[in-house]
């Protein structure tokens, strides 16, 4: 019996709808947000490229660092505010953001080779590194690495003033697995980010949402082993007892209201203003200064206070 076209049309439309047709897995590069600036890239060996944003012009660079579990974009309001007097460059780690994933890196001094190549390779002068938490301590290894290239130094809430003892690492290397960042659920997320902030601003919803995106991407557990790679980094290279050899003129800022820095399960009574004053003593040559209401993530918190305060220190 032959079918009336209007019979054969609703058939096929019944076919279509009842089939499920795979999508093409998608990588974190093309789930998250566009970035504000254009992204360039730069190889720093034969399988890694990293991807970074560059803005602004001036006698001075300013490489950006970001921390655990953030890129490039935690910058956004001091690259707009600081590039026209500085030419602003800011990266995404290995395994962060844009940049290649897979082969996490798991070492303290593989992140400042990282940074010593992207410097090398992008031919830049007269750099001043700005690290943000884990991005402090990297910026501080690669300074320590290679001294003769860095004149000044700006740590924002470093991680690696704040000491553990040998148990207290192991420990945090235990609790802090793969698993427990893959099968982090939306609330813990939104409770994490909210952590880092005194008041967490209402635009840093973006980046929630990235981290939200990320988990549908077919290298999610690349970046899940970056973020556990990065806090093995840095509970196995402790500084403290290296910052006496940092002879570079150092700003360091702390948000007095921080509350990630110090772990208050780990080392109860200890306060952020302590954490400071501890780290900054040992550094020759360092200015100390807090943020009062401010929190963590002291680059999106209060960003105002801290451009005034990075250009005072610079102009000098």
């Amino acid at each position: 019996m032959r079918r009336s076209a209007a019979t054969l049309l609703i058939f096929i439309t019944t076919m279509i709808g009842n089939t499920n047709f795979a999508q093409s897995p998608q990588k974190i590069n093309d789930l998250i947000a566009k970035y504000k600036y254009q992204v360039k890239y730069v190889e720093v060996n034969s399988n890694k490229q990293i991807a970074y944003v560059d803005e602004g012009n001036g006698e001075q660079t300013l490489l950006f660092i970001h921390g655990l579990a953030t890129y490039l974009p935690s910058w956004y309001k001091n690259i707009e505010a600081l590039k026209s007097k500085y030419r602003c460059v800011a990266i995404d780690l290995p395994g962060y953001g844009r940049s290649t994933k897979g082969d996490p890196i798991t070492e303290m001094s593989d992140y400042a080779d990282v940074v010593l190549k992207v410097i090398g390779q992008l031919k830049l002068d007269n750099v001043v590194l700005v690290g943000h938490s884990m991005g402090g301590q990297v910026a501080v290894s690669t300074v320590l690495k290679s001294p003769e290239q860095f004149k000044d130094l700006i740590l924002l809430a470093p991680a690696g003033f704040e000491t553990f003892k040998p148990e207290q690492a192991t420990w945090l290397k235990t609790v802090f697995t793969v698993e427990s960042v893959e099968e982090a659920t939306e609330a813990q997320i939104r409770a994490n980010w909210a952590l880092n902030f005194y008041n967490m601003p209402a635009d840093v919803e973006f980046m929630i949402q990235d981290r939200l995106k990320m988990k549908e991407g077919e290298d999610f557990n690349d970046y899940c082993q970056a973020v556990v790679g990065g806090m093995h980094a840095m509970l196995s290279a402790p500084i403290f007892n290296q910052l006496k050899n940092i002879k570079q003129r150092t700003l360091v800022v702390y948000g007095a209201n921080d509350g990630l820095i110090p772990n208050q399960y780990l080392n109860p009574g200890l306060t952020t203003q302590l954490v400071g004053e501890n780290g900054a003593s040992e550094i020759p040559n360092a200015t100390l200064k807090f943020i009062p209401d401010c929190g963590h993530f002291i680059s999106f918190d209060k960003p105002e206070e801290i451009n005034e305060i990075l250009i005072e220190f610079l102009s000098n």
